[in-house]
């Protein structure tokens, strides 16, 4: 894990921000617990464990901010504090737990799989068990190749960019369906070779939609029992797509008319439930988002004179279904 020169002083905190060695996040983190510290004094170099503690919690929060997700949170937090609990008695000389934190992810697309798998590498990073907490996101054909070797020595290219951080399979599913011999179970072999191989310093997930990861699982005993971490990825719900796409709107400068929101929540919906699978996800709120910004681009372009309330407003009519709409 990277580490920064440290400073002694809030003002050698700005200085090596305008040098460019510091981010402005990174520096009022810094500067944050030059305040807070044990010895307020000048000159007094800031704590390293509280400067961790402090962006363990901010990568915390920001999963916080996510959406929905409630029972993924608190499993986040759980592998955090087993973490930090294996590592304060490997310090007293305690028995510990082995650190195997491969996992699989269970869901629909669209549903936080993979924004989750990044917060979850930089707080590895952070907590010192991934060197860099990268995301490095691959698929069958990333792994897969045309010939006998072929696909080992693409895998195995996979596995270096990832070294440091985690490897994301999405799909993953898709390395058994060609059967015995079928090159992804080359694949699946040289991963496993990877993770006893690079066992400290490699997370690999396993992703895909719910029924296909069980039933990929149940085939392969051996890969399920290397994978102690499960974690389901749930649909939305309506309210939750709502506010997905409030935040959505805000990040960009618009905002929903009341008649707008109304529209909104009705297409939302019609397109969630039993009768609509995969639909409840965040992607396809994006989508519905995107195009409303694009339709209300195309009411005003005409338009000489707008103002600041205009152009960021997004009425009914931008969100009205296209007839071909499914």
């Amino acid at each position: 894990m990277a580490t920064e020169t440290p400073a002694a002083s809030p003002e050698e905190v700005l200085a090596q921000v305008e040098r460019g060695e510091l981010s402005p996040a990174r520096a009022i983190s810094l500067i944050g617990a030059m305040e807070s510290g044990s010895a307020p004094g000048a000159g007094r170099a800031p704590d390293p464990a509280l400067i961790q503690q402090r962006r363990v919690e901010e990568i915390l929060q920001e999963l916080d901010e996510l959406i929905g997700l409630q029972k993924i949170k608190r499993l986040v937090r759980e592998i955090r504090a087993f973490i930090e609990i294996q590592k304060r008695r490997a310090q007293l000389g305690l028995a510990t737990e082995p650190m195997v934190l491969h996992m699989i992810f269970r869901g629909n697309p669209g549903t936080g799989k993979t924004t989750v798998a990044r917060i979850l590498g930089r707080l590895f990073a952070e907590m010192g068990v991934l060197q860099r907490g990268h995301l490095v996101e691959v698929e069958r054909a990333d792994l897969v190749g045309e010939y006998i070797g072929h696909t080992a020595q693409r895998t195995r290219e996979q596995i270096k960019k990832a070294l440091g951080g985690i490897l994301f399979i999405d799909e993953a599913y898709s390395l058994a369906r060609g059967g015995e011999k079928d090159f992804g179970k080359e694949a699946i072999d040289t991963l496993v070779k990877a993770m006893e191989d690079h066992k400290d310093n490699l997370v690999l997930i396993l992703a895909g939609y719910q029924r296909e990861m069980r039933l990929f699982l149940e085939t392969n005993p051996g890969l399920r029992s290397r994978f102690p971490i499960h974690i389901d990825f749930p649909d939305f719900s309506l309210d939750e797509l709502l506010a997905i796409a409030d935040l959505m709107l805000e990040r960009r400068q618009y905002r929903l008319s009341p008649a707008a929101r109304q529209a909104l929540a009705r297409l939302l919906e019609q397109r969630t439930g039993p009768a609509q699978e995969n639909l409840g996800n965040a992607r396809m709120v994006r989508n519905l988002i995107e195009r409303a910004i694009r339709r209300q681009a195309t009411r005003l372009v005409r338009r000489s004179s707008l103002t600041r309330e205009e152009l960021m407003l997004i009425e009914e009519e931008d969100l009205r279904p296209d007839p071909d709409d499914p």
